[in-house]
């Protein structure tokens, strides 16, 4: 988009036709409706951050863009909303009637053959499902406002909206969560332009049924895919009159409260999908406990609410980005009921994936023990070797890990979580063995044999593995016994079988805080090693004491294990990185307070 001067944009957009005159109209304002009252400064603060984005477009022209491939869609309902917000300055401005029309020339100039867009996965109907939540949104908040000057983005828009929906009845997906994406954009599709073809797509989908685990996980058991699921079921709930889909959401939100830290940061460690290894917000469900606590009078959830209202990144996630939502939804607008104290002492333990949350006011621990067996590295399976973290405030180990030199097989992945007597029981036994002549039955003279697996499964070759007998199997077990009392952690590690192994006990804090009590590794990265003593973080006033230190070799690299080495892959993560190190038998335990 080339950049003009706004004058110059006023006067080419007013000089479209002069029967492009003002109609009458809803004029959404604050300022009309006692109900906002008491979401009258949020409210104020997202019309400001919407029309500064709105300035930006006029000002930088695509350069202002921030949703990627996603973007002209996020561009039209923000658009949508400064013109029929009266509380906005771009209220019924001519200018964004233009960038209106420009936007929808960029989606259809971008639009396939087949009614999709390539904005991600090619010619993918999930990835153009996403798109149109937000550009639906903008398109619906126009359909209620009678102004004769949208009418030919309105016609245009409604072209490329309509040809999206032949895409989206037709088209597939390629995870869970895409199935609830597609039927979120044409639930939206069939509110703008009625249509029995759409109903009966989502029909279809929804008829394979909606997995939730007990707990309250998706199938996924990610916490950035079930912001998408729970977005879904709630619109589809609002705009389907099907409020019975509300259900999924709400016990989905039961749970992740727990999963949330004292600033806001939700634990991922149990996902299956990408998450596993980065950190995510709870103020990305924000949107969804608002609806719910209006809808239920849920005072659990409207007090989640209004904590996240006090979070880092709030700003930037909701007041910047969540406008078109509260213009075109009415429950989100509401005043949210009474708050009722929500827990911030607890340990919960969630069976299906193996995870406990111990929360005693600002001190958290999690404890993991539930990556997927067998072990395959996939999208779609829990592989994380982080079975401990640990905060104090501002003060956070993200993770720990333990890894022993033992056949190139790579970190400490406990087989499942148990809890007795107060405490949680992590274990995993390793077996390495030899491999003996095949039978001669079985033997082929020109030496061609099956490409099989090791038995351990830490390499293939043409050796059929799993019909050789096998001798000098070496064993390695390794427990980490964890007890907790009033927030501080004792953490008891034991790892017998082949003498001599090297073991390592990687602990990864924060990367901006200060650690005392260590010494460096002196290799010119973020290495430290508690050779004994008490270790110490510190960040912004808060601290992390741990200890005793143990250092009986150096081995701190390839802990990975030959999975990942092979692609010369690794799972390092950024952080100040503290190092125990033993000999088996190995003993030793470590508290955190």
């Amino acid at each position: 988009m080339k950049k003009i001067s706004r004058s110059t944009f006023l006067k080419q957009t007013f000089s479209l036709s002069s029967a492009m005159y003002l109609m009458p109209t809803l004029g959404f304002s604050i300022a009309k409706h006692p109900r906002y009252k008491g979401t009258a400064q949020l409210w104020q603060d997202m019309v400001k951050a919407n029309d500064q984005h709105v300035e930006n477009l006029l000002d930088k022209g695509d350069q202002a863009n921030k949703h990627g491939g996603r973007s002209y869609g996020y561009n039209f309902a923000m658009l949508a909303s400064a013109y029929c917000c009266a509380d906005s300055r771009f209220y019924e401005a001519a200018e964004v009637v233009g960038l209106l029309d420009y936007t929808a020339d960029k989606l259809i100039e971008n639009q396939r053959p087949d009614g999709t867009i390539n904005a991600g996965n090619l010619e993918s109907p999930p990835d153009t499902a996403f798109i149109m939540e937000p550009l639906c949104a903008g398109v619906y908040i126009l359909s209620q406002k009678a102004d004769g000057r949208l009418d030919p983005v309105k016609k245009k828009i409604k072209g490329f909206v309509l040809k999206t929906g032949d895409a989206l009845v037709v088209g597939g997906v390629h995870t869970p969560n895409h199935r609830w994406v597609v039927c979120h954009a044409l639930a939206r599709i069939n509110q703008l332009y009625p249509d029995q073809q759409y109903v009966k797509r989502i029909d279809e989908w929804l008829s394979e049924g909606i997995y939730l685990d007990k707990d309250g996980h998706y199938p996924e058991r990610s916490m950035n895919y079930s912001d998408v699921e729970n977005n879904a079921f709630i619109a589809l709930g609002r705009l389907l009159g099907r409020p019975e889909l509300y259900a999924a959401p709400r016990k989905s939100l039961e749970m992740t409260y727990y999963y949330m830290e004292p600033n806001g940061d939700l634990v991922t460690t149990d996902s299956r999908r990408q998450d596993q290894y980065s950190h995510r917000s709870i103020v990305v469900q924000y949107l969804h406990y608002r609806y719910l606590a209006n809808y239920d009078q849920n005072g659990r959830f409207a007090k989640i609410c209004q904590m996240i209202e006090g979070f880092p990144g709030f700003d930037r996630m909701i007041v910047e980005e969540a406008f078109f939502h509260f213009m075109e939804d009415e429950m989100l607008r509401k005043d949210l009921p009474a708050g009722e104290q929500v827990p911030v002492d607890f340990e919960k333990l969630f069976t299906t994936s193996s995870l406990a949350r111990i929360r005693r006011e600002s001190t958290t621990a999690t404890i993991f023990g539930g990556v997927d067996w067998p072990l395959i590295i996939a999208s779609g399976r829990s592989v994380s070797p982080n079975f401990f973290s640990y905060r104090k405030g501002n003060a956070i180990l993200w993770y720990m890990r333990m890894s022993a030199n033992f056949f190139s097989m790579g970190h400490f992945r406990s087989q499942g979580l148990r809890h007795e007597n107060g405490e949680y029981h992590l274990y995993q036994k390793l077996e390495a063995p030899y491999y003996q002549p095949l039978p001669k039955s079985l033997q082929h003279k020109d030496g061609d044999y099956e490409l099989s697996p090791s038995v351990d499964g830490r390499f293939w070759s043409k050796m059929a593995f799993d019909k050789r007998p096998v001798s000098n199997v070496k064993t390695l077990e390794s427990k980490v016994t964890v007890e907790e009392n009033n927030g501080i952690v004792d953490l008891l590690f034991e790892v017998t079988g082949l003498e001599g192994v090297s073991v390592t006990v990687e602990m990864c804090f924060d990367q901006t805080g200060q650690l005392k009590g260590v010494e460096s590794a002196n290799d010119g990265e973020d290495n430290y090693f508690l050779t004994d003593g008490q270790g110490v973080f510190e960040k912004d006033g808060d601290k992390i004491t741990f200890g005793p230190g143990i250092k009986k070799h150096d081995r701190i690299r390839r802990l990975d294990g030959e999975k990942y080495s092979v692609h010369f892959g690794s799972l390092r993560t950024k952080g100040n990185h503290v190092y125990l190190t033993g000999i088996t038998p190995f003993t030793h335990k470590l508290t955190f307070q």
